[in-house]
């Protein structure tokens, strides 16, 4: 048994109400997707069936709008996958990606210069790039790393909140989809490549101004929620990461949202098929917000409104004043040091989220909003 927060069907029903959410990256991002569309209509786990396959003409009321079994199902680079749900209220989209920058994905951010603009996009990409593309990968990928950066953030409204993912723990022996029998000696060393190049992509990321997700970091000690392949994560993993995003998007918009602390079998993980969310457990303490945050901050950690205990979802009272600030100069290719982090009067970890420009927030189901005051 152990306990974890996590976010009910109804608060992410109404935290996206609205919203367009975009979800770019490899087979992990694939299941963040999936557990996004599945919270949104119903409080259950994915199931591990769900978390394996790929390139299913449907998943629970979703469209595979290109690739997949549409077209060459298959390992290689040109793989490619593109999903979107779609309810009266609700949008989100995934591209699987192997390439932080590409043909391809110049073709996805044309995607976002000319249809409507996202209010969350989540994004990461590492695997593929450090393992498939040649055994020098460092200065390719902080080159490409730079050029997306740069594109993304000259499309893209300021509004639109962006979170950067860092790369899960991979296992000592890993098997996956991307590891094809010409890498296989790679991988004893690709778990520490990934710790470089996340420092690379993290440090990047933050540069541009956009937010990072350290899941590196979070999931360090919660290596028995990996599955048997060594890359791959269960459903309650994913639950967290989903929980974890929408915390902060939550954070980011000015809507104080609580998540109770629910106790979990971690045999139940193990049941095929649409699980159950666990019982919450009314004895939990206010340290169930404290578990590793890991959202780098640059501002202090005790302005934070996270960790005020409402059900409600209510707008803060102050309006967003202020634009999020880009860099105007292109950051240097030498990626800049871990930020000086600082532990809070509260006790909270180092690593907390940083603090976004609050969105302004309509209250869900309304049949106008309100113009602009």
């Amino acid at each position: 048994m152990e306990t974890t927060e996590a976010v009910s069907h109804e608060q992410a029903a109404k935290l996206l109400h609205n919203k367009f959410v975009v979800v770019v990256g490899d087979s992990i991002q694939r299941s963040v997707y999936k557990d996004i569309v599945l919270l949104l209509q119903k409080d259950k786990y994915l199931s591990p069936n769900q978390l394996k396959t790929k390139g299913e003409g449907s998943f629970e009321l979703d469209c595979l709008v290109e690739g997949g079994c549409l077209g060459q199902m298959d390992n290689g680079t040109a793989y490619r996958e593109v999903r979107q749900f779609q309810s009266d209220h609700h949008l989100v989209r995934f591209y699987f990606a192997t390439r932080v920058y590409s043909q391809y994905m110049r073709s996805v951010l044309e995607d976002f210069r000319h249809g409507p603009a996202p209010d969350l996009v989540v994004v990461n990409s590492c695997l593929w790039d450090i393992s498939r593309y040649g055994a020098e990968w460092t200065e390719d990928y902080k080159e490409n790393l730079h050029q997306f950066l740069e594109e993304l953030c000259g499309i893209l409204p300021k509004e639109t909140l962006v979170v950067w993912n860092l790369t899960m723990p991979l296992g000592q022996s890993i098997i996956g989809g991307f590891l094809v029998p010409e890498i296989q000696h790679k991988a004893p060393q690709l778990r520490r490549d990934v710790i470089e190049a996340n420092f690379y992509s993290g440090s990047l990321a933050n540069a541009y101004g956009m937010d990072v997700l350290d899941l590196h970091f979070c999931f360090r000690f919660s290596l028995h929620h990996r599955v048997q392949d060594g890359v791959h994560w269960n459903a309650l993993a994913h639950r967290r990461i989903t929980s974890l995003l929408l915390q902060h998007a939550a954070e980011a918009w000015g809507v104080v949202m609580l998540c109770p602390l629910k106790t979990v079998s971690l045999g139940a993980t193990k049941d095929v098929g649409g699980l159950h969310p666990p019982i919450s457990n009314n004895h939990a303490s206010k340290k169930a917000c404290e578990v590793h945050r890991g959202f780098w901050e640059d501002v202090d950690p005790g302005s934070s409104h996270f960790y005020q205990r409402d059900w409600r979802f209510e707008p803060k009272a102050a309006p967003w004043s202020g634009q999020m600030v880009r860099p105007a100069p292109r950051p240097p290719l030498l990626p800049l040091p871990y930020l000086q982090v600082h532990r809070s009067p509260l006790g909270r970890h180092p690593y907390v989220m940083r603090n976004h420009p609050p969105k302004r927030h309509f209250a869900p189901y309304t049949h106008q909003r309100p113009g602009p005051r």
